[in-house]
């Protein structure tokens, strides 16, 4: 390689090195301003300095011990709807894939055209007939509304795991079909084990959809009591008496189940990769 080619190569690389620093300080400088913003007396966000001088942690203590917000019960909503949500979604959203993409039956193209054209709307579009099905249904203002529709709606994004099972070679099916294998057998047995990091990413999306959800969550659920984190930070900072850092504190306790199950779930996901690129 000759010296201009290399300089510049080096000065790609370095410009590419830049841009990556650049997105890094764009995508942690909020979450550190936040997180300060957490921990820093008093009620306003506005600050000369990053760091507080006296950083406190009475905001978090407050946010279980208040009269005035819920915020410990909202938590305990959240997780029950995003978890049941993520249960139930999984399932749909990988049986509704491998039928997709191992069952042919008469209609299978106008269906997946269907949930293709059906994912292009915005889901908003349907909230008020959902409303209006759910008030039928006398649901509304209930966990159980929330779990329903969002676990319903998932399988129309099993296209992405369609198409992973669509890789999967149907040799091993077929042998194990040979071997007396039942449908459910090979779905349980060989399937399912290859997908794991498909699996694992279905599993994380549909968590954290419900876990953030807002517009919907709001249109529903009407008592205090019921609220989620999503609508009950959102009437912390609607009220009156507004406390910013108060708000800063619950925001970052939102991200922690996040996190926690991102860690948990990368070393299946690792796994699962890891296997699929040695057996290719």
């Amino acid at each position: 390689m000759s010296t201009g080619a290399k300089k510049k190569s080096l000065i790609r690389l370095s410009f590419s090195y830049l841009l990556l620093i650049a997105i890094a300080v764009c995508v942690l400088y909020p979450t550190i301003w936040i997180v300060m913003s957490s921990i820093r007396p008093g009620t306003s966000l506005f600050s000369d300095s990053l760091i507080p001088s006296n950083p406190t942690f009475e905001h978090y203590v407050s946010l279980f011990t208040s009269k005035e917000y819920q915020y410990g019960l909202w938590y305990l909503n959240t997780l029950k709807i995003a978890t049941f949500n993520m249960i139930f979604g999984v399932i749909l959203v990988v049986m509704t894939a491998y039928a997709l993409s191992r069952f042919r039956f008469y209609g299978r193209k106008n269906l997946m055209s269907g949930m293709l054209v059906l994912g292009m709307f915005p889901g908003f579009m349907s909230m008020i007939a959902i409303y209006i099905l759910l008030m039928q249904l006398n649901l509304l203002d209930t966990h159980f509304a929330l779990i329903l529709v969002y676990s319903a709606g998932a399988p129309l994004g099993a296209f992405v795991v369609k198409g992973f099972f669509d890789t999967i070679p149907k040799s091993l099916e077929e042998s194990a079909r040979i071997d007396g294998a039942t449908h459910w057998i090979v779905f349980r047995k060989i399937m399912l084990p290859l997908s794991k990091p498909m699996i694992t990413y279905v599993g994380l999306m549909t968590f954290a959809g419900a876990w953030g959800d807002f517009i919907f969550a709001r249109l529903v659920l009407r008592s205090k009591e019921n609220y989620t984190l999503a609508i009950g930070l959102w009437d912390m900072v609607n009220n009156a008496s507004t406390n910013f850092t108060m708000f800063a504190a619950g925001a970052v306790l939102i991200a922690v189940p996040i996190a926690l199950l991102y860690l948990f779930l990368q070393r299946f996901l690792v796994e699962g990769l890891t296997a699929g690129a040695s057996k290719g």
